[in-house]
C-alpha cells in the first residue's frame, strides 16, 4: 500500500510509514527520540552488530521503536531510511546495506558532507529507490526546534518530499531546500572555517598550558563566547569535524585562507605596520559589513548584551575591571581579537557573504560567531581598540603566536586528508580541557538557547 504524503503520527498504524534509522550515534538517537515521542509507531533502528544487545536494552519498552540486528533487516522493511553514519564510512555502509533497500523506499543521509554520500547513493542504491537526503545543522545537544534542517530532493517525486517533511515535522525544525552541491558550499562557509578558528584557539591555549578562564584575560563579554564554544567543540566527537573539513573540497580552500589571513595579519602586527593593518582590516569590514559607520545597524544585533553573556562565563572578571572588549584604558588589557580579525579578513578575501548564510542555514555556533564578529566590527571604537592592541599591546602576543601556529597546523593537517592525524591532534587538546566539558556543555547550551530565544523575540516584533 502506498503511503499518503499527508500521513501523521495520529494516522492508523497500518497507514504509517515504516521509518528506518541505520547508525545510532548521537544524532541517530536524537532522531529516534523525537520521532518516538511524536507518536510514529513503526521505527526500526540498528547500529553495529556488536552493539545490538546494548541497543536493544537501551530501547526496551520505548514506544514505536524496534531494534534490529543490522542494516539489511532495516532496509528491507522501511519506507524511509536515514543513514546516520560518519562521512568517512558512508560508502562502505551503503555498499553493504543499500542493495537490500525496499522497492520504492526513500533514502536519506545525515552526513555533514554530501559529496561522498551522493556518490555512494548513486552507486549502490537500486534504481527503484528514491533519494531525499537531509542534514540537521546543529549538534545533538541543541534543541532542533527552529533550527535549519536541510532537505535535498535529489531523485524523487514531489509527493516523496512531502512525505519526508511529514515524517520529520516532530523535530520542529525550519526546512531549507538545497542541492547536494549547494549544501557542501553552504556548510563549508558556515561550519568548516568556523570550527577551524575554535580548534586553533583550543590548540593555542593548550600549547600555552593555560586555562583561559583562570587568569582573567578571557572572561566576560565576547570572550565568554570564544571559551564556551571552543570547549563545546572539543567535547564533541572528533569525526564530526574531521569529515566536514577533509571530505569537503570547499572547506579545504577556506581553512587554508583562514590560516593565511591569520599569518599575514600577525606579520603586520610584528612589523608595527599601523597603516597596513588598519587598511586591511577596514577593507575587510567594508566588504563584509558595508561601507557606512555602524553598517548593518538596520539589522538587529545577533549577540546578546555583555551583561547577559557574563552569566555564562566559566570564570570571573578581575574585581576592578570592566569588559575587556571596551576601549576603556582602565579595563583589563585590550585583546587584539586576532581570530576575529582573521575570520572577517578570510570572508572578505573569499567573497563570502555571512549574512546570506545566516538567513539561509546558520548553525547555532555560526550564528554566535557572526554575532561576535559584527559586535567587534560594527563599532569603530571597539575595532580601533583591537587594532591598537594588535600593534602595541603585548599581553596577548604569546597567545596570538600560538594561535597562528595552531591555525597553520590545522590547515596543514586537513590538507593531508589524514583522519588519524586529525584525530590525534583533536584528542590531544581535548584531553587537556576534559575536566571542564560537563560544565561547559551545560553552560554553552544555556547560552545558545538564550541566543535563540532572543532571536525569536526579535523576529516576532512588528516591523516599522
Amino acid at each position: 500500500m502506498a503511503i499518503r504524503p499527508d500521513v501523521t503520527p495520529d494516522s492508523p498504524i497500518e497507514e504509517q510509514p515504516a521509518i528506518g534509522l541505520i547508525g545510532m550515534g548521537a544524532m541517530g538517537n536524537m532522531y529516534a527520540r523525537y520521532l518516538s515521542e511524536a507518536g510514529w509507531k513503526k521505527i526500526y533502528i540498528c547500529d553495529l552488530p556488536s552493539k545490538y544487545e546494548a541497543l536493544k536494552a537501551k530501547y526496551e519498552g520505548v514506544p514505536g521503536i524496534r531494534v534490529l540486528q543490522n542494516g539489511h533487516l532495516v532496509s528491507r522493511v522501511s519506507d524511509w531510511i536515514m543513514y546516520s553514519v560518519e562521512a568517512e564510512y558512508i560508502e562502505r555502509v551503503v555498499a553493504d546495506y543499500g542493495p537490500s533497500t525496499k522497492v520504492g523506499a526513500i533514502v536519506a543521509g545525515q552526513t555533514s558532507v554530501k559529496a561522498p554520500e551522493k556518490t555512494a547513493f548513486e552507486k549502490y542504491l537500486p534504481e527503484d529507490v528514491e533519494i531525499v537526503s537531509c542534514h540537521s545543522l546543529h549538534g545533538p545537544t541543541v534543541s532542533p526546534v527552529g533550527q535549519p534542517l536541510v532537505l535535498i530532493k535529489h531523485r524523487a517525486r514531489d509527493e516523496s518530499l512531502k512525505l519526508v517533511e511529514q515524517i520529520l515535522r516532530p523535530l520542529g525544525s525550519r526546512y531549507v531546500y538545497l542541492s547536494y552541491e549547494e549544501h557542501d558550499i553552504v556548510t563549508a562557509n558556515t561550519q568548516a572555517v568556523t570550527h577551524a578558528a575554535f580548534l586553533s584557539m583550543g590548540t593555542a591555549w593548550h600549547s600555552s598550558l593555560s586555562y583561559p578562564w583562570e587568569h582573567g584575560l578571557y572572561v566576560g563579554g565576547i570572550e565568554t563566547v570564544k571559551v564556551n564554544i571552543m570547549l563545546r567543540i572539543y567535547s564533541n566527537k572528533w569525526h564530526v569535524y574531521a569529515g566536514l573539513a577533509i571530505l569537503n573540497p570547499s572547506a579545504r580552500v577556506q581553512i587554508d585562507q583562514f590560516a593565511r589571513s591569520t599569518t599575514e595579519i600577525f606579520k603586520l602586527m610584528l612589523a608595527s605596520d599601523a597603516a597596513g593593518l588598519r587598511t586591511r582590516i577596514y577593507d575587510a569590514r567594508r566588504r563584509v559589513f558595508g561601507d557606512a559607520p555602524g553598517a548593518g545597524a538596520a539589522r538587529a544585533p545577533i549577540l546578546l548584551s555583555e551583561d547577559v553573556l557574563d552569566r555564562f562565563s566559566l570564570g570571573k572578571k578581575p574585581p576592578s575591571s570592566v569588559s575587556p572588549t571596551t576601549a576603556s584604558r582602565q579595563s583589563a588589557p585590550p585583546n587584539s581579537h586576532l581570530s576575529l580579525l582573521a575570520m572577517v579578513d578570510c570572508w572578505a578575501r573569499l567573497g563570502i557573504k555571512p549574512y546570506e548564510h545566516l538567513d539561509l542555514a546558520a548553525t547555532p555556533i555560526f550564528r554566535l560567531w557572526i554575532g561576535v564578529a559584527e559586535y567587534l566590527f560594527r563599532s569603530e571604537a571597539r575595532l580601533d581598540s583591537a587594532i591598537h592592541a594588535a600593534l602595541y599591546e603585548t599581553t596577548h602576543r604569546s597567545d596570538d603566536l600560538e594561535f597562528v601556529v595552531g591555525a597553520r597546523g590545522w590547515s596543514q593537517c586537513i590538507s593531508f586528508g589524514n583522519f588519524e592525524l586529525y584525530k590525534e591532534r583533536f584528542m590531544h587538546t581535548s584531553a587537556f580541557f576534559e575536566s571542564r566539558f560537563e560544565e561547559a556543555t551545560k553552560v554553552g547550551s544555556a547560552m545558545i538557547q538564550a541566543l535563540m530565544d532572543s532571536s525569536a523575540d526579535v523576529d516576532k516584533k512588528p516591523g516599522p
